[in-house]
């Protein structure tokens, strides 16, 4: 690619990244307010003709390893695993 094809791409590329950003606001706009709704009614589930709305509360379990690397550092590196990935940015 040219640079001024590359320009180009990174402007459009920019330029919906930014109506993503726009759209997502609304989606967690709209969320909030089928949340605040379904504590409002005291409920954690609510059916509609075409949708089941869910807002259930999720408990899991985790590992903390920065702890487990301050209390057992020696333990910690014999599991411990490297992971590697790539980033894609445009500035």
């Amino acid at each position: 690619m040219t640079e001024r094809m590359i320009e180009n791409r990174a402007k459009k590329l920019k330029n919906l990244e930014s109506q993503i950003a726009e759209l997502q606001e609304q989606a967690d706009a709209i969320k909030s307010e089928l949340k605040a709704d379904l504590e409002e009614k005291g409920v954690d589930e609510l059916k509609t003709k075409n949708f089941i709305i869910r807002w259930k509360e999720i408990i899991s379990n985790r590992l903390d390893g920065k702890a487990l690397k301050a209390a057992l550092p020696e333990i910690y590196s014999q599991y411990c695993r490297t992971s590697a990935s790539r980033r894609f940015t445009v500035a």
